[in-house]
């Protein structure tokens, strides 16, 4: 099975996102910013929960639309409706058995693309494989945590790290 993947930004007091999901603090160009969007061309799947997909509709993401062009998009949500849309995009109702089927599916790892609690509950059931955090030098004191309201424990190995000149770092690990 191909490995769940959650890359994302996170500030350094564990945050994804500030306040009313404000995310104009974190960096967003740059050196790290730009090997985070060529690592996002290695995957051909994506999984999100649906407040991390409404959340591209104020950058522009057209209902039923990928936001990822080449990637096939897994949304997990109970109430999200989609009049139409493109074959990219699947509305799923389903819970571990459908990730599980997703993985054993999947031609290339699978990006997890947040959000906080969709990554808890994957979290709490022992689906995340790696983590690649793109670590912000910012504290934002409050707003939507990296693994949402997840009180569960596991342990991680760093893989690797990558560091910029504007304090962004990349640091990789993977579920001991």
């Amino acid at each position: 099975m191909k490995k769940i993947v959650y890359y994302v930004a996170t500030s350094l007091d564990g945050y994804i996102s500030g306040e009313n999901g404000d995310i104009t603090q974190f960096v967003q160009q740059g050196e790290g910013v730009d090997k985070y969007q060529a690592d996002l061309l290695n995957f051909g799947t994506v999984i999100m929960g649906r407040k991390t997909y409404e959340f591209g509709y104020q950058y522009g993401l057209v209902p039923g639309q990928p936001a990822y062009p080449h990637m096939k998009h897994h949304i997990f949500s109970t109430t999200l409706k989609i009049e139409e849309g493109s074959e990219m995009v699947k509305i799923e109702r389903g819970g571990l058995d459908r990730i599980n089927e997703i993985q054993r599916n999947a031609n290339t790892d699978i990006y997890l693309c947040g959000g906080g609690q969709f990554a808890g509950y994957l979290l709490d059931h022992g689906k995340i494989d790696q983590l690649k955090i793109k670590l912000n030098p910012i504290v934002l004191g409050k707003g939507t945590k990296l693994f949402g309201s997840s009180t569960s424990n596991a342990n991680w190995e760093l893989v690797d790290k990558a560091s910029f000149a504007d304090g962004l770092q990349i640091l990789t690990y993977n579920r001991r």
